[in-house]
């Protein structure tokens, strides 16, 4: 029984301390435009990494989006600086002409043919964020 009670304590504590991971004003505000544009909540996947959630849809379950903390180096930057960012959907063919390794990188630890990396320090406006979660959401609709 007192296994049982630490294991419902530590999933109450886990799931109450999940918002506290990322920190940049940016993605807070993203975290908030997704809530209220689409009703979905981050999900937290992985325990052995808990700065790592994804967005999925309602409706299938497929991902549309995922924030994480990593080093810039993971982006070919020359540095072990800890940024936040999102990987969001697209098609190949915009991918190519958008990569331009200064705001739009490769899809970190995702398939790069299908998705791309955008570092949440400012330098892409929380705008053209919006419409690019909005993109990658409509992609992963149900196909007819």
């Amino acid at each position: 029984m007192r296994t049982e009670y630490q294991e419902v304590l530590m999933d109450i504590a886990d799931q109450c301390s999940k918002m506290d991971v990322f920190h940049a004003p940016i993605t807070k505000s993203i975290i908030d435009y997704v809530n209220q544009k689409y009703g979905n909540e981050l999900e937290f996947l992985w325990k052995k990494v808990s700065d790592n959630a994804i967005w999925r849809r309602s409706d299938n379950q497929k991902w549309y989006a995922a924030l994480m903390i990593v080093s810039k180096r993971k982006l070919e930057i020359d540095s072990d600086e800890l940024v936040e960012i999102i990987d969001l959907r697209e098609t190949p063919e915009v991918i190519e002409n958008l990569i331009d390794y200064q705001h739009y990188y490769p899809g970190w630890h995702m398939n790069k043919k299908h998705w791309y990396t955008i570092l949440l320090d400012g330098s892409v406006y929380f705008e053209d964020i919006c419409h690019r979660i909005d993109r990658s959401y409509d992609l992963t609709q149900k196909s007819k």
